[in-house]
């Protein structure tokens, strides 16, 4: 049986800001999201060192750098016109429900 997964105002492609943890104030690119677990991977935020034998994909193995989901709270939409993090809110245009940053009522 599946568990009811939460619906998350993050999504792919959005410009996020790190609020919380090791990488706060870093800003980046949301690259996925994993419903299920609530987490997100963001380009530049969250770099770990994996240590990997050679094979197809890395004919020489070694350590190799790569970023780390990181959780859904930790991280906050940026804002467009003053570049801080914002909260996400939606609203109706026309027939469309768009998203908008709270801080400026800007669509996102």
């Amino acid at each position: 049986m599946k568990r009811f997964a939460p619906k998350f105002k993050i999504k792919k492609g959005d410009n996020v800001i790190v609020i919380a943890g090791d990488d706060k104030g870093k800003k980046g690119i949301v690259s996925s999201v994993d419903i299920e677990k609530g987490r997100a991977i963001v380009e530049g935020v969250n770099k770990v060192k994996r240590h990997t034998k050679p094979s197809a994909q890395h004919p020489d193995g070694g350590i190799i750098q790569k970023e780390a989901p990181i959780h859904i709270s930790n991280i906050a939409i940026v804002d467009a016109k003053s570049g801080s993090a914002s909260r996400i809110g939606f609203k109706m245009e026309g027939d469309k429900k768009v998203r908008i940053a709270k801080k400026s009522n800007t669509v996102i």
